[in-house]
């Protein structure tokens, strides 16, 4: 039996899954990641690796005024190169100067890779281990080490891998952390390597890292908790290098749900579990897998037949937990239900004061499932979703109409840099306002255009800007005239805001957002000026 509220929660998502092909996050995109992690309630926050570029320097610094109630932020490294004193080790100077509450460094434990990967003899590799993590117990309370390709190195040599894991033990590691890096394991491998390493390190805890190149990341994960291990690494949605990484997105139902284990993250916050997948697909920019187990729109789908009959008089008899404990819903696809539990839980996590009526609630289910039906997303999109809600119940005025924009996007010769100009008119209370702007790109040049009409009247537009841009094609297919979701944040330098627009014109998407963002923030500048003494 495993004991209660033993098993730590580690994400890497910000370094691991960052290393996913065609995954690029900003330092903005780490630090809106990070803090939904901590929302959620995981233990470790891997933030990136401290001098490996430029992102994950701004991003530390960036976390300096954090202010978390339980997660750690974790700064990853390696053990010194060959050749350097610990001491004398620039990246592991710099993971005790980067303002991390704890470091992860990793290691070769394969003999293979210490001869022929690093060049070096193995009783050296030894001496690298124990001298960088002892080095990093001078300066941080917690240092974890990744015996890199673990298990490959236990089935070749295991007297070594276990005198990897010593020298660490020596050095002072807090967590041992056992990594099938090339993703080749079975789980009955992890469970029996992992029930060996348990019982020779009684009092340190035993970690699993594991990748899913075999499809196997999330069993060897469980097998490994089963064996004894105490945290667990992986990345939302399971992205990562190569073929990703343990998808704690199954891996944490799967331990709280399945097993009675109840990790840092509450029943009642595993219900924000569907938003967390949802929330990092769109900041990955990546279309949400629509069959992923626990979360996917498809996960407790059913369309007719006997299952549809079944689930009507007991949803149990087709679905292994209620969907609703992580965030999901049930689905009938052949009836026009499911959707109002769902605004309304969202409009508690917003507006947790907020009065809306049941006629009122049907009219937003109604235009969601119209606005999702030609492409709009609003789980990373509060600010649209807001107003949608605003307008189906009579709250939203609004405060300007377009008349009209152009912009002018113009290329003179081959290697000249191309320039872009906007003219927006919109009427404000009646009277025109006119207002033309250059900038980089039809975007930038549309944003500042608009806001310039618009800062007259409301001057409160001035201290906004656009801080992140998505654009994302819907459908392949319809190759150039496919539609696209464009995604936008704002900010006016206080509080951050998310809008969202769809066309099959790229412009007018745009439009769309922007008109959201703006409308979003005299909004609530107006509620804010309403509910001042």
């Amino acid at each position: 039996m495993i004991d209660k509220r033993s098993i730590q929660i580690y994400d890497t998502t910000l370094r691991d899954g960052a290393q996913s092909a065609g995954i690029h996050f900003s330092a903005s995109d780490k630090k809106r990641i990070a803090r939904r992690l901590a929302l959620f309630g995981v233990d470790w926050i891997e933030g990136g690796w401290p001098g490996a570029s430029p992102t994950d320097d701004k991003f530390f610094e960036m976390m300096a005024e954090r202010n978390w109630s339980h997660s750690r932020l974790v700064a990853f490294g390696s053990t010194a190169r060959p050749g350097h004193l610990a001491e004398e080790d620039k990246g592991l100077i710099r993971l005790t100067e980067c303002g991390a509450d704890a470091a992860c460094i990793f290691g070769k434990s394969w003999d293979l890779h210490v001869t022929l990967g690093l060049g070096i003899e193995l009783p050296t590799n030894l001496e690298l281990v124990e001298t960088s993590i002892a080095y990093l117990k001078r300066h941080l309370d917690t240092v974890m080490f990744d015996a890199e390709h673990f298990f490959d190195g236990y089935r070749a040599n295991p007297n070594y891998a276990m005198q990897v894991l010593d020298a660490a033990v020596r050095g002072g590691a807090d967590v041992l952390v056992l990594c099938d890096t090339n993703g080749g394991t079975l789980p009955e491998q992890v469970g029996a390597c992992v029930a060996h390493v348990v019982a020779h390190y009684p009092a340190v805890k035993i970690g699993i890292h594991a990748h899913n190149d075999s499809e196997m990341a999330v069993a060897n994960s469980i097998a490994a908790v089963s064996a004894g291990a105490t945290q667990v690494q992986g990345t939302v949605n399971g992205i990562g290098e190569r073929c990703g990484n343990a998808n704690l997105i199954s891996v944490i139902p799967t331990l709280m749900l399945k097993m009675g284990v109840e990790c840092s993250v509450e029943l009642d916050g595993l219900k924000k579990l569907r938003h967390l997948s949802t929330f990092v697909n769109e900041m990955a920019n990546q279309i949400p897998w629509q069959h992923q187990p626990f979360v996917g729109q498809n996960a407790f789908a059913h369309k007719g037949g006997v299952h549809v009959s079944a689930v009507r008089k007991g949803s149990h008899l087709y679905e292994h937990i209620d969907p609703l404990c992580v965030g999901n819903l049930q689905k009938v696809l052949v009836s026009n239900q499911a959707g109002r539990s769902n605004i309304l839980a969202k409009l508690q996590q917003l507006e947790p004061q907020a009065v809306v009526d049941d006629a009122a609630v049907v009219r937003v289910v109604k235009r969601i499932k119209e606005m999702e039906a030609v492409g709009y997303a609003f789980e990373g999109a509060d600010a649209s979703f807001q107003l949608l809600l605003r307008r189906a119940s009579g709250q939203f005025v609004r405060h300007f109409e377009l008349i009209g924009f152009r912009v002018y996007d113009e290329k003179r010769g081959h290697d000249e840099p191309p320039e872009s100009e906007a003219t927006v008119r919109v009427k404000v209370n009646g009277e025109l306002q006119h207002a033309a702007a250059l900038g980089s790109g039809p975007v930038n040049a549309m944003d500042k255009a608009l806001r310039a009409a618009l800062a007259g009247v409301y001057p409160g537009l001035e201290m906004m800007r656009l801080t992140d841009f998505k654009v994302r094609v819907l459908t392949t297919k319809d190759a150039t005239e496919a539609a696209v979701r464009v995604l936008i944040e704002s900010s006016d330098g206080v509080k951050r805001w998310n809008t969202v627009g769809v066309s099959t014109d790229v412009l007018e998407a745009t439009y769309r957002a922007l008109n959201d963002a703006i409308e979003y923030k005299l909004v609530m500048d107006q509620v804010a000026a309403e509910s001042a003494p």
